[in-house]
């Protein structure tokens, strides 16, 4: 049984989650939180197993929670927000940089079109999120934030073989995305494309959040658009992201084809793309996630001659994308999550 303290301040709101999670058998829901300094209390008091996060709440704020629980009493937290405005979404990914495992968008009622999709993704999280085994989180304080990023060695450009990063991740990806994207040089000499499994509105959100935590631009993918070195393309909203080429070199492409394994966009699908355009120019990465999407484009571009990567298990969140990646024969190396920044600078500058 899921034991889950449910943080928030709105009544409605409450109620309308504690209901989607008792109608679950696995399920129960041991406490209710109004603001965030209740919710700090409550952790310690009822030892949840999971606790889900409002952001904006009276008193203390879901960001300023979630940094005091992962630090005194570790727990899975996961983020039920809104795309309300940027705001609140520069807050919601704070949470996550201080521990908070997922973001799933806040149900918009029962009669609500979307409302058994918005369901069933925050159902599967909580199990998925439950499972987690968190450690506490001891915040370092830096006297000169300003200086965050190490001075970058400029290196003579060389010639490479590799043309291309594509990312696919789910379930903890911003995390992982978060360590392996903020240690990239400034004058990193390809571009990265990524599909990241995430809630409709909270992309854009994400692309700013890491924006402040790398020194390559970071933007969401737009139709036909020049794939430049030292940026990041996510895909966005509703669209499958791939790569294609013209006269003057890669480009975007921005489809709304058929969900693939239940997602638009779709890992597969961009990195099948990339098999397909850039053949062994390719370089291929499976983050942290649940299900298997992914895969089969990642064996598509391990028999194109692209080089395959997976993050290693132990510091991935959840292991269902590279996992079933490996099931599948598709990886060429399995590689650290904190060393993948300084392999994949010995590839591209080789």
């Amino acid at each position: 049984m899921i034991r889950i303290l449910i943080v928030e301040d709105s009544s409605v709101v409450t109620l309308l989650l504690k209901t989607i999670f008792e109608n679950e058998p696995d399920m129960h829901v041991i406490g209710q939180a109004k603001d965030g300094r209740e919710a700090v209390q409550l952790t310690q008091e009822l030892k949840p197993d999971l606790v889900t996060m409002d952001i904006r709440m009276p008193v203390m704020d879901g960001f300023e929670a979630t940094r005091i629980i992962m630090s005194t009493n570790a727990v899975p937290i996961v983020v039920i927000s809104s795309s309300v405005n940027d705001e609140e979404l520069k807050i919601t990914f704070r949470a996550i940089e201080e521990g908070a495992l997922a973001v799933v968008e806040k149900p918009q009622g029962f009669n609500h079109p979307d409302f058994d999709a918005m369901r069933r993704e925050l159902i599967d999280t909580i199990r998925s999120m439950a499972e987690v085994k968190v450690v506490r989180r001891i915040r370092h304080i830096c006297k000169d934030e300003s200086n965050i990023f190490e001075p970058v060695i400029q290196q003579p450009t060389k010639t490479h073989a590799h043309e291309i990063i594509a990312i696919g991740c789910s379930t903890g990806g911003p995390q992982a995305l978060l360590t392996l994207l903020s240690k990239l040089p400034l004058d990193f000499p390809i571009p990265i494309v990524i599909t990241q499994h995430m809630s409709k509105g909270f992309i854009g959100g994400l692309a700013t959040w890491l924006k402040g935590n790398t020194l390559l631009a970071v933007v969401v993918a737009e139709d036909n658009q020049s794939l430049i070195p030292s940026t990041i393309y996510f895909a966005p909203d509703n669209a499958h992201l791939k790569v294609g080429r013209n006269h003057n070199g890669l480009v975007t492409k921005l489809t709304t084809d058929a969900e693939v394994d239940g997602f638009r966009p779709s890992a597969t699908q961009l990195l099948k793309s990339v098999a397909e355009t850039c053949r062994d120019g390719g370089i291929g990465i499976l983050l942290t996630g649940m299900g298997s999407d992914g895969a089969e484009g990642l064996l598509a571009m391990h028999n194109a001659g692209s080089h395959t990567i997976v993050q290693d298990e132990d510091s991935a969140i959840v292991y269902g994308m590279p996992g079933s990646a490996i099931a599948l024969n598709a990886v060429d190396q399995v590689v650290k999550l904190e060393q993948m920044s300084s392999y994949l600078l010995g590839l591209v500058r080789k």
